[in-house]
């Protein structure tokens, strides 16, 4: 993602229904560009390294996600900070954009652990985090400032590199997807 990405961004969030379980509330102009700043800089300081979701059957720009909470020493990692717009959800899209972010995190940066959290609230993260092979580990209470100054209980899922392999094959995610390059 880069600063130049509002414009396409905002055309996708602007839906305030889209922001019940996330932490900002980014149909807000300029809570959107705050936002973005944030990932941008964040990413330069490889804190956090922030993702444009593209839909490469429409070439529509779908949404954003993250890898970060990066650990090198542990060789842990959290996938998060996901969002779609509405026409983009239920459609498969963030199935293949974890697919992709585990592949490249077990088979590219070695990981031994994938980190998800989500709120305890939100049962569609939940279930795909689940039907994706997550296990649930546990949650911590009131642990996230939400948007309207609602506090989050907080629930962790995670992926182990030994479990990998595996769910690769039970959810034939094997030769799924593959990268597109970007040729832009």
């Amino acid at each position: 993602m880069k600063q130049g990405d509002y414009d396409i961004l905002k055309e996708i969030s602007g839906d305030t229904g889209l922001w019940t379980y996330f932490t900002n509330d980014l149909s807000d102009q300029d809570e959107l560009k705050n936002w973005i700043e944030a990932g941008v800089k964040e990413t330069k300081i490889k804190k956090r390294i922030v993702f444009l979701i593209v839909d490469k059957q429409t070439n529509s720009v779908a949404g954003s996600t993250s890898i970060g909470n990066i650990s090198k020493r542990d060789k842990r990692i959290e996938i998060g900070w996901t969002w779609l717009g509405r026409e983009f959800q239920g459609k498969g899209v963030n199935e293949a954009v974890k697919y992709l972010l585990l592949k490249y995190c077990f088979d590219e940066l070695n990981c031994e652990r994938v980190e998800f959290k989500t709120d305890i609230l939100n049962k569609p993260a939940r279930n795909a985090l689940k039907r994706i092979g997550a296990v649930e580990e546990g949650g911590l209470r009131s642990h996230t400032l939400m948007t309207h100054k609602r506090r989050r209980d907080t629930i962790y899922y995670s992926i182990l590199r030994h479990e990998w392999k595996e769910i690769q094959m039970k959810n034939n995610f094997l030769g799924k997807w593959d990268l597109i390059p970007d040729k832009s």
